[in-house]
């Protein structure tokens, strides 16, 4: 969470001109409703079973074509790790709790940072995710205390050196 899932994924897509998808908002669209109201009647089971089908059916048809940023929970259900390893590059934006902490404490969208301690929930997350993140994960980038567009560009470097290939950044 806080990681610039999202703004990092948007700015690798245009520099690689790939489609963009977030799946958090896949999930919306496809239940037509938003993520909080998704938790407050199906609970995190609920939405996570969503978030499975929606990540299997955009690998399954958009691999190859686009970036996807994933919830930060995606790494919680063994499929899904299967399926992220399986089929695509992933890059894990890692970013530190009080990094986190900073980056959410505005926001109100967020149904597991809805506690009394967001610090606390967000270092209880970092601890269970942090080393699935790190096995399925491809390539490792830090994102504290920069720039998003510098983090898109360490990406886009760390993509090319992986598959040797050229990417142009604009």
């Amino acid at each position: 969470m806080g990681a610039g899932k999202t703004t990092i994924g948007r700015l690798i897509s245009q520099s690689m001109g790939k489609e963009f998808y977030d799946l958090d908002k896949v999930i919306e669209d496809n239940a037509g409703a938003d993520i909080s109201w998704i938790f407050e009647k199906e609970g995190e089971d609920g939405f996570r079973r969503r978030e499975t089908q929606a990540l299997a059916d955009i690998v399954q048809s958009k691999t190859q074509d686009c970036v996807l940023a994933t919830g930060g929970g995606i790494v919680m259900r063994e499929e899904n790790r299967d399926i992220l390893h399986e089929n695509a590059l992933v890059v894990y934006l890692y970013a530190s709790v009080a990094q986190q902490l900073y980056r959410t404490s505005k926001s109100t969208h967020r149904p597991l940072l809805q506690t009394g301690d967001p610090r606390a929930t967000l270092k209880k997350l970092f601890e269970v995710r942090d080393p699935l993140y790190k096995e399925v994960a491809t390539l490792v980038i830090e994102t504290d205390a920069r720039h998003p567009r510098s983090v898109a560009n360490k990406v886009l470097a760390a993509i090319k050196r992986h598959l040797n290939t050229e990417i142009i950044v604009s």
